[in-house]
């Protein structure tokens, strides 16, 4: 994988991790093996709200391009 594919990859999991914990409360995406920690209630508009983010998002990247 090339350095900036690696980049693009860090900053892209860096945001999704931000929209996780801002939406989800959710302090971590690395599976843990611990049914407490992996899985969690979600509202659907918890939900809703961090596919809009991640939607806008990606559309302010591609604007930049």
């Amino acid at each position: 994988m090339s350095k900036q594919t690696q980049t693009q990859t860090a900053q892209r999991d860096a945001l999704i991790l931000e929209i996780a914990k801002r939406q989800f409360f959710i302090e971590t995406l690395e599976t843990r093996e611990r049914d407490s920690l992996d899985f969690h209630d979600v509202a659907v508009w918890s939900i809703r709200a961090a596919l809009e983010e991640a939607y806008e998002a990606g559309r302010a990247s591609a604007t930049k391009r």
